[in-house]
């Protein structure tokens, strides 16, 4: 159905473009989005949406940046928690929240790393590294020194998160809490089993 159009000022216009590729984007593919459909979604001519954004390429990127700013905003670590694994549990607990009410967005964001498009590369790249930091600034308080060895466990856990998670929104086997639970018991695994190996621990 198209909308009926009405006159907006030239920022709410391009924040209702926005919003709108981002509705379409929870329920599809990104790259199934047409210029058409959301021109008539909007109630506007196509032409109008060029005016806005130089192509259709130029618009999906502008739609997966405000995905990626979306699910890094809504996975900040809580300030008011002093136990890192709660922060942790915390953290995956809005990610795993997140992916469950916009799996597709989530999807398409993670998926940037395999497009054909640099930019939208940069935005998946930028997005794993915001979030792989945020880990990294805190296993110092697990016991675990940060090192060359624990960036790449950290790297490799964020893989492991986002595959486990496109497999849950496929077929969720587990419970919402069993799942956390996996993931979050991972990472000091992981990181540890890491740090061992390093120092030579048996």
């Amino acid at each position: 159905m198209t909308a009926s159009r009405t006159r907006m000022s030239p920022d709410a216009r391009r924040r209702q473009l926005i919003d709108l590729g981002i509705a379409m984007a929870g329920e599809r593919p990104l790259e199934t989005i047409t210029i058409e459909a959301v021109a008539e979604a909007a109630g506007v001519s196509k032409g109008l949406i060029f005016h806005y954004f130089e192509s259709k390429a130029d618009f999906h990127l502008q739609v997966v940046r405000e995905q990626a700013q979306g699910m890094i905003d809504r996975t900040a670590p809580r300030e008011d928690v002093t136990d890192v694994l709660e922060v942790l549990r915390s953290s995956v607990s809005a990610y795993v929240d997140y992916v469950s009410h916009k799996g597709n967005a989530f999807i398409g964001v993670i998926r940037g790393a395999a497009s054909a498009d640099p930019d939208i590369r940069a935005v998946a790249d930028r997005t794993r590294a915001v979030m792989s930091e945020r880990i990294l600034e805190r296993i110092p308080a697990m016991g675990i020194e940060r090192s060359a060895s624990t960036e790449l466990a950290v790297a490799g856990w964020m893989a492991f998160v986002e595959e486990t998670l496109v497999r849950w929104l496929a077929d969720p086997v587990t419970t919402r809490e069993e799942l956390i639970d996996i993931l979050v018991g991972a990472l000091p695994l992981l990181s540890q089993l890491v740090g061992d190996t390093v120092t030579g621990t048996p």
